[in-house]
């Protein structure tokens, strides 16, 4: 990382910005920190969407014999549905 990018991502600003000012604001960077931008805004809709999907499936009914035994039946189902679609080619 060059010493202006690690300077950049050190300061911390705070400013009442409408979305109109912030994307004239983004088109004034570089290609270089357009895409970085881009890599920092995807990896944090990401991390948001992975905890909302684990907060949505997070439980204390289930135990590890029952997510297991899920995932047998859900693999004898799909090594069955192979074998019917090999039998009929």
């Amino acid at each position: 990382m060059n010493i202006n990018l690690r300077a950049m991502l050190q300061n911390t600003y705070q400013l009442p910005l409408t979305f109109e000012q912030i994307l004239t604001l983004v088109k004034q960077l570089s290609d270089s920190e357009k895409l970085l931008l881009s890599k920092e805004l995807e990896k944090e809709t990401l991390n948001k969407k992975l905890t909302q999907l684990l907060e949505v499936f997070q439980t204390n009914e289930l135990s590890l014999e029952e997510i297991t035994e899920e995932v047998e039946i859900v693999r004898s189902q799909i090594y069955a549905r192979k074998q019917n679609n090999q039998d009929n080619h």
